[in-house]
């Protein structure tokens, strides 16, 4: 089985990556799904905050691959030949992965800052700051998620997609990819 997994900052494009592979069929398997979930089953409400400590709080529990490990099951339920996982967060998931699949491409999705800072202020994800300063926010954001590792697997990367354009242009980007090109 192939494993395509996107890796980059939050308000990067990993969303819009998946929704591609969607698009053409392929299944998607989203991180941030399994801590949602995990919210949901401890009664929490799917703010950052509440997210986050989940993701800390399985982390700390099951190891730092935990997200990943919990998402290898839902990638072998597909049955199918491709998958696209969206949302990796570590290294040590990165290894998890790459360990796990005889097939696996790690793709960055990179955009600069003043996009992704605009880019996360108009999409309203629940999960999105609703503070009045969201620039801090995103910083905070962004610091815990280097805390996790983030850094170390986007530096893993097999190559990078930039998202700085138009989105027809990201979109044949990510077809590419996925069509192995």
């Amino acid at each position: 089985m192939k494993i395509i997994a996107f890796v980059g900052m939050p308000g990067s494009g990993k969303s819009a990556a998946a929704d591609v592979a969607r698009d053409l069929k392929i299944p998607v398997v989203v991180m941030g799904d399994v801590i949602r979930e995990e919210a949901a089953r401890r009664g929490l409400p799917p703010t950052d905050k509440n997210l986050g400590a989940v993701g800390n709080d399985l982390r700390d529990k099951e190891g730092p691959s935990a997200i990943a490990a919990r998402c290898l099951a839902k990638i072998r339920a597909t049955g199918a030949p491709v998958v696209v996982v969206e949302g990796i967060r570590s290294k040590f998931e990165v290894d998890l992965f790459r360990k796990s699949s005889d097939d696996f491409e790690l793709v960055e999705v990179y955009v600069p800052d003043e996009i992704r800072l605009a880019r996360i202020a108009s999409r309203g994800r629940s999960d999105d700051a609703n503070e009045s300063d969201l620039a801090k926010a995103v910083a905070d954001r962004d610091a815990r998620e280097l805390s996790w590792g983030m850094g170390e697997a986007i530096r893993a990367a097999d190559l990078r997609i930039e998202n700085s354009g138009g989105v027809e242009e990201f979109w044949g980007r990510v077809r590419e990819v996925l069509a192995g090109g």
